[in-house]
């Protein structure tokens, strides 16, 4: 309940240029800092990311295929860690740095397209089903994504109990999952407060704090919602392309 309250207050801090609770905003620095520490309050493993530099990445990579989304080590998995010193170590050494969470280890993600995680919200409300924390994220020329942090399936010591699914999404095949993802072991996400090139941005709908729900409690509601999107979509480009006769 502390650890709760700590995060509502921290939400609720009076501050100039509101942001939506991304940490973008005018003097956010202390209320970003707030943010990331909630986050690593919560248990979520924390490793430095690249951040928008100019109209691209922070990173050395020319034409990187991900500007401001991935971790800025190779080692990111060794590197994730929930201890605030070492958050605030991190900060010190580079202040515009995005921060991602290491999934698999204490929770994973079902990533979704916006619009169908608004849509599973609704109906999980509706239905009296509990969600974990939520971020949202939006970038230029990207349909926006929806987070949903649940428990992990866990790492167990004898692979063969280890529950692989098809949805897994390792970061560099994100491309091959435009519609539901899992990010779990060996995957990451961006955590909020986070910028992304042009105005793009990742911040909490639903903060860290809330307990992490069964992923199966929202899998199905998540792939209905993420099929009727995909079936609007596909109607909305036949619609605009005609097929001849």
């Amino acid at each position: 309940m502390e650890r709760k309250g700590r995060f509502s207050q921290w939400l609720r801090r009076p501050r100039s240029g509101s942001d939506g609770g991304t940490g973008t905003g005018a003097g956010a620095g202390g209320v970003r800092e707030d943010l990331l520490m909630a986050a690593a309050a919560a248990g979520f493993p924390l490793a430095p990311a690249a951040h928008p530099s100019g109209y691209g990445c922070s990173c050395d990579r020319v034409g990187c295929p991900t500007p401001a989304r991935h971790p800025v080590s190779f080692a990111w998995q060794t590197q994730a860690a929930t201890d605030p010193e070492k958050v605030a170590q991190w900060l010190r050494a580079d202040p515009q740095a995005n921060f991602i969470t290491a999934t698999g280890m204490v929770h994973d993600v079902l990533d979704v397209p916006a619009d169908a995680g608004r849509q599973a919200l609704e109906r999980l409300g509706a239905a009296g089903v509990e969600v974990g924390p939520v971020a949202t994220s939006s970038a230029d020329l990207q349909q926006g994504r929806m987070l949903f942090f649940t428990a992990t399936r866990g790492t167990p010591e004898d692979e063969d109990e280890w529950w692989p699914c098809e949805l897994d999404c390792h970061p560099e095949t994100m491309d091959e999952h435009p519609g539901l993802r899992w990010h779990c072991r060996g995957s990451y996400v961006l955590v909020p407060p986070a910028r992304l090139p042009g105005d793009g941005h990742v911040g909490w709908l639903l903060g860290p704090e809330r307990p992490l729900p069964d992923p199966l409690t929202l899998l199905e509601t998540l792939t209905d919602a993420c099929a009727q999107f995909a079936d609007e979509d596909r109607d909305h480009e036949s619609a605009a392309w005609p097929i001849g006769r």
